[in-house]
């Protein structure tokens, strides 16, 4: 069954995330992809993630189709102006490429490339509404498109970021631009998590759109104190921190972290799915699957 259609059923949805390589090695993509086939949906290919080059995400989608699995192109405001971006996506939707996520992208001086000129053309709710003209057969001058994009369009949302009500405020302009899911920010800290849950749910979001929780496992401390001090808007729970300084096998209770959170996230209200996001960790997937019990024929 397709994201679009998982996600007007009433299914358990999983996501997970594939990082591509700083090089043109198209088996590295494929060799990624057998970790993900038979226990996910759907499978994000990220788009220059922290404003490094990358191997292409569009590219990197149709090497994943050919390896039976759906992808979701992730595509940023940051390197294209809404010219390139429209042809991108109608050459993308025209690879059989059905599920585009909009992100606004991190800015280059998080890059190695801080030299680099972002563009911006675009926020990412721009760009949703766009995508969604575009399946309306309209490009943004107002040209039709003899054959429309049919795309299942994804926003982010960071539920841990202040100000709260102001992410609120972006949710509910990314869902009424045409979001048809959402992918949030790794949660690390429930408690933040169940309160911003309880207010998408009282506004009655989460059944305008679907809510996957982002799921992170890590290899180590260190990678829970960077995200910490270095990533805006994160929030890391201090008992997690704890857990992984004192632990003889970090790797292993990073598994264990992302296996609890996954148990109890399925149990907060209004949540239709997770989105595993193995930052180039991709082959501990299927242990983290098999372990939280989920399948995808559920």
């Amino acid at each position: 069954m397709s994201l679009k259609n998982l996600i007007k059923s009433d299914r358990f949805i999983v996501t997970a995330e594939l990082g591509p390589p700083q090089s043109a090695n198209s088996s590295v993509i494929e060799r990624k992809a057998g970790y993900f086939k038979g226990l996910v949906h759907a499978v994000n290919i990220t788009d220059n993630q922290t404003a490094i080059v990358r191997f292409s995400s569009i590219a990197a989608a149709k090497i994943l189709i050919d390896s039976g699995l759906e992808p979701v192109i992730q595509m940023t405001c940051r390197d294209r102006n809404r010219i390139a971006i429209q042809s991108d996506l109608l050459g993308a939707f025209g690879l059989g490429i059905e599920n585009v996520l909009c992100l606004t992208g991190d800015y280059t001086t998080s890059g190695t490339q801080p030299e680099a000129r972002p563009v911006y053309d675009m926020d990412s709710i721009q760009l949703i509404a766009s995508v969604s003209r575009m399946n309306r057969g309209v490009l943004l001058s107002g040209d039709p498109i003899k054959t429309p994009t049919g795309f299942c369009i994804g926003g982010a949302a960071n539920p841990f970021a202040p100000p709260f009500e102001m992410r609120i405020i972006r949710l509910q302009k990314k869902i009424a631009a045409g979001a048809h899911f959402i992918q949030t920010q790794p949660v690390f800290d429930l408690e933040i998590f169940k309160k911003w849950m309880e207010r998408v749910n009282g506004l009655g979001l989460s059944k305008k759109t679907a809510i996957l929780a982002g799921v992170m496992p890590v290899k180590s401390v260190k990678a829970l104190e960077y995200m910490k001090s270095q990533v805006p808007g994160m929030r890391i729970h201090p008992s997690f921190i704890k857990r992984m300084a004192e632990s003889e096998d970090p790797k292993a209770e990073g598994v264990n972290i992302a296996v609890e959170l996954i148990e109890q996230i399925r149990e907060i209200p209004g949540i239709r799915g997770i989105h595993l996001m193995p930052l180039m960790w991709e082959s501990i997937t299927p242990e983290i699957i098999k372990k939280s019990g989920i399948t995808i024929d559920e």
